[in-house]
């Protein structure tokens, strides 16, 4: 934003000191208002657009997060372990699939933000055991990297577009064929649950089903988010609005000196401030992966989705036996504070009408709850 307030800010003095010193060339506010409906429609189209792209994104790791912690809990429940060696070799064969299932959204982070291979810290421990692709690139050249240009640093401070490096040259410039890393990693899932169902380990067909529906939802956040990222604003609606907006950002000067006079200045930055911010924040937010400011906190995500499943694998599957009968279950709290030996004592009609005197209690609760806020609101009038 500097370099164009700069430039805004000179246009506006040059504009002033001319009409000021010597030539009026104000001119009548009309074509102020005309093209300020059409900026201001072009700048919505812009940021809806852009919003609406950002959310997507959003919704895309949500669904990532969700469908995540889904395929875990059913591996790590329902996936049986063998006895003896075997079911070692079950347990340590569950808690790779779970690293797998972390490393697929770690992967996912680097290859939207076009950093295609498997070095990185967050992504060499959990995938280094894998034959894929970006495994066997290795780590990528760095021979033909230059010192950098304090003009090209300068630019990139300053937001000129020519300046920013494109993020795509990691691509161009790889060594060999470097594949879809986090594609790669649902394939090796893919084989593990294919392995559980052949070795008998998963056997109930509704838990098959979801798994194989899991590792689907994950192959469409994968494409979806591809699509978010590789489908930009037609190249002709951004450069129509671009120049639109500095159209009328330019003629601003000439259509306040008439009132103005040498506030014209001042209040042409206010308003290019403004209307090139709306701008720039579009420009932005269009690609919501990337490591601006204003992008989605995609390390927050998956260190999120790392510690859910490092707390579902901390312990052995639970046995609903251990809790149901425990001496600390109130099962019919708050009418209540027995524990399950009371309560298994008095039979099975005895138990339901404890529930229906529970349901009793709970209505009851209600009914004096409404009279209170009622009278409160009586009070208050």
């Amino acid at each position: 934003m500097a370099l164009p307030l700069l430039f805004v800010g000179g246009w506006a003095t040059l504009i002033t000191c001319l009409c000021k010193f010597v030539h009026n060339l104000g001119i009548n506010s009309v074509l102020l208002t005309v093209l300020g409906f059409v900026v201001g429609l072009g700048l919505s189209f812009r940021s809806s657009s852009a919003y609406e792209r950002y959310m997507e994104g959003r919704r895309y790791w949500a669904t990532l997060v969700l469908t995540s912690q889904n395929l875990v809990r059913l591996i790590w429940i329902h996936a049986d372990e063998r006895e003896g060696d075997l079911g070692k070799e079950d347990l340590l064969g569950k808690i790779t699939a779970c690293n797998l299932i972390v490393a697929f959204a770690v992967a996912l982070k680097h290859k939207l933000r076009f950093e295609p291979y498997a070095h990185y810290d967050d992504l060499q421990s959990l995938i280094g055991h894998l034959d894929t692709f970006a495994q066997a690139a290795g780590a990528p050249n760095t021979s033909h990297q230059k010192p950098p240009n304090p003009l090209k640093t300068t630019g990139e401070f300053l937001g000129v577009p020519m300046a920013i490096s494109n993020p795509r040259k990691e691509l161009k410039r790889a060594p060999a064929p470097l594949g879809n890393l986090p594609l790669e990693i649902l394939s090796n899932l893919s084989a593990y649950i294919k392995d559980l169902f052949n070795n008998g380990t998963f056997k109930v067909s509704i838990y098959q089903t979801q798994a194989l529906n899991n590792l689907s939802t994950l192959n469409d956040v994968l494409t979806g988010t591809d699509r978010v990222l590789n489908t930009p604003l037609p190249i002709a609606y951004s450069i129509a609005i671009s120049q639109v907006t500095w159209v009328y950002v330019c003629m601003l000067p000439f259509q306040l000196y008439k009132t103005l006079e040498w506030v014209t200045i001042p209040a042409t930055m206010v308003a290019a401030y403004i209307i090139l911010g709306i701008a720039l924040i579009g420009n932005e937010i269009e690609n919501p992966f990337g490591n601006d400011v204003n992008d989605l906190p995609l390390e927050t995500f998956y260190e999120e989705l790392m510690r859910d499943v490092a707390v579902i694998t901390s312990k052995a599957p639970p046995r609903p036996g251990d809790y149901v009968k425990s001496a600390l279950n109130l099962p019919l709290f708050p009418l209540s504070q027995g524990g399950f030996e009371q309560w298994s004592d008095k039979g099975v009609e005895g138990i339901r009408e404890g529930l229906r005197a529970r349901a009793r209690l709970g209505q009851a609760v209600q009914e004096k709850s409404g009279m209170k806020e009622a009278s409160g609101r009586e009070v208050e009038v």
